[in-house]
């Protein structure tokens, strides 16, 4: 396997990688967008070496794109430039299809790539070793993917303790569309709702009674905004499907409650409480 890797962005995901793949032998090589990021991330022990320049990637057997989706889908020139010919460059996103649509054509040994892992924190402070233990990491190789670029990402994922997956790019976004994308619309509208109440009274005692149910739910809601709009314009077409079956289901409860149908409410939360297990076979918490 490469012996030196080089990750683009030291946020959350791509310091957790850093310090990942060093206790697995790796040299790894950081690039960051300013001196003071690069300065707290060697600190920190996130990379073995790092720089802003992108022409520190040209030793580098692997590249990981650590980088925020628009940056994703308009790539710095510089740092198409500098990328290795003959390395494997993979990314993070949390889309696929749009990333798959940018980067074809652009390097012969481009594999789209999702780690499905997280916590609220970000920035360079947020890097966790041990972060993506028993975590899913899907590709979304097609036509254009390099199969055996695609088998050093599998084998890169499956030592760092990742569950391994492929899918189509198109059934990539669509299913998170409907675990990750929507639930931030979900916890914002939720956290609207509470938010704007009108009577000050009652919206002080919701603050002053509000806990780690209310909580759980509005912690997405209360995320980086921009994130929510790059998610969300990159993945339209699956989010607006996802908002679609929502919104029905948001409105058999709301008839239920409106007819005074308590066993069919009762019903409808029996059902939600036998899906929920399935989606909680693994933890950390995965961020969007």
């Amino acid at each position: 396997m490469a012996a030196q890797a080089g990750v683009v962005g030291l946020g959350l995901i791509g310091g957790s990688l850093g310090l990942d793949l060093q206790s697995r032998g790796w040299r790894v090589q950081g690039l960051v967008h300013r001196q003071a990021t690069a300065e707290r991330a060697l600190a920190r022990g996130l990379v073995s070496a790092v720089s802003t320049d992108p022409a520190c990637l040209r030793g580098c057997d692997l590249v990981i794109l650590a980088l925020p989706i628009p940056l994703l889908l308009n790539p710095d020139p510089a740092l198409l430039e500098a990328l290795p010919r003959d390395a494997v460059i993979t990314d993070v996103g949390s889309v696929k299809k749009p990333v798959l649509e940018a980067w074809n054509g652009r390097h012969p040994r481009f594999v789209a790539s999702h780690p499905m892992a997280g916590t609220a924190a970000a920035g360079v402070e947020a890097g966790l070793a041990g972060l993506f233990q028993g975590r899913p990491w899907i590709a979304t190789p097609d036509a254009q993917t390099d199969p055996d670029a695609l088998a050093v990402v599998e084998a890169v994922a499956r030592d760092l303790g990742c569950h391994w997956l492929t899918s189509g790019a198109a059934q990539h976004d669509q299913a998170v569309a409907l675990i990750s994308h929507l639930p931030v619309l979900v916890s914002a509208a939720l956290l609207r709702a509470v938010g704007e109440e009108r009577d000050p009274e009652i919206r002080q005692l919701a603050i002053a009674l509000a806990s780690s149910g209310f909580a759980d739910t509005s912690r997405v809601g209360g995320g980086n905004p921009d994130l929510g709009v790059a998610m969300a314009s990159s993945n339209r077409e699956a989010v607006l499907k996802g908002l679609a079956a929502y919104r029905w289901s948001l409105e058999q409860l709301e008839e239920a409650v409106l007819r005074d149908n308590w066993p069919q409410l009762r019903q409808e939360l029996e059902r939600t409480q036998a899906l929920r297990p399935e989606f909680l076979k693994a933890a950390p918490e995965v961020n969007p």
